[in-house]
């Protein structure tokens, strides 16, 4: 969100060590705002150890380090020290109980809410209610909805059908070099990705979130904010690393209109 020029306040924990300063550092260079991220001398940082293959294709081992420790006190301390909020942006890497707390309040509080089922765990049932747009891949549709599979687009929009259902404003599957499906309830509609030459996937699914999100914020409808977001992780996908390759604003805009 920060490289695309939005507004962006990170709440979450580090340890205090060279992994965690290294972190924030980076945040800092990006214009991330760091004042709700608890130093926690307890544990050590977070680390993933990401692989990927020839094709851009990546597996990755995550210790959860400070990110187990993020707690409902921590989303209360960035509530009380922001006051205004327009999107909440979270993902499962955290306790479950400390993000459907952070959703809960948003949700409350008239914030947006996004919420990228990954890694995929379950959720509680009554959470599904809260959540204004969520972002599954194929895979965490189908365990979302719970089906077997999910493959086609019938079988996308079935199981999407499912999570509405329950709740959620708008399921959006990102579907990879394909793009994304979008199912509402009054929605259903598939946006294509970009031609582009793949040499790592790393973060292109965060990409595709912070797009979302800053799109969703600054007045976009639905389905210029996926084409959006779909841009910004196809710039992603076009350079290593995670941080690293989250997109400029100027990149996804020359995309756009590269079409």
């Amino acid at each position: 969100v920060a490289r695309l020029s939005g507004k962006s306040h990170f709440a979450s924990r580090v340890g205090a060590d060279e992994n965690g300063e290294i972190l924030l550092n980076n945040l800092r260079r990006n214009n991330v705002s760091t004042e709700f991220v608890t130093v926690d001398k307890r544990i050590y940082t977070g680390i993933a150890l990401i692989f990927t293959d020839a094709k851009g294709r990546n597996m990755i081992a995550v210790a959860s380090g400070t990110d187990a420790k993020v707690s409902c006190r921590d989303v209360d301390k960035a509530f009380r020290g922001l006051g205004s909020v327009s999107c909440l942006l979270t993902q499962l890497e955290i306790p479950m109980k400390t993000v459907t707390y952070a959703i809960r309040k948003a949700k409350k509080s008239g914030v947006l809410t996004i919420l990228n089922p990954a890694p995929y765990r379950p959720l509680p049932e009554d959470i599904f209610q809260y959540i204004d747009f969520i972002t599954p891949n194929r895979v965490e549709l189908a365990a979302l909805a719970k089906v077997d599979t999910v493959k086609s687009l019938t079988d996308i929009e079935k199981a999407s059908r499912k999570l509405i259902k329950k709740g959620v404003g708008a399921v959006i599957v990102t579907l990879g070099e394909e793009g994304a499906y979008i199912v509402s309830m009054s929605l259903s509609k598939k946006i294509p990705s970009f031609k582009i030459k793949v040499v790592d996937t790393v973060g292109a699914g965060d990409a595709f979130s912070g797009g979302l999100a800053y799109a969703l914020v600054n007045g976009m409808d639905l389905k210029d904010a996926v084409q959006f977001a779909n841009a910004a992780a196809a710039v992603s996908c076009t350079k290593y690393g995670a941080q690293a390759s989250m997109p400029k604003l100027s990149e996804v805009r020359r995309l756009l209109k590269k079409g």
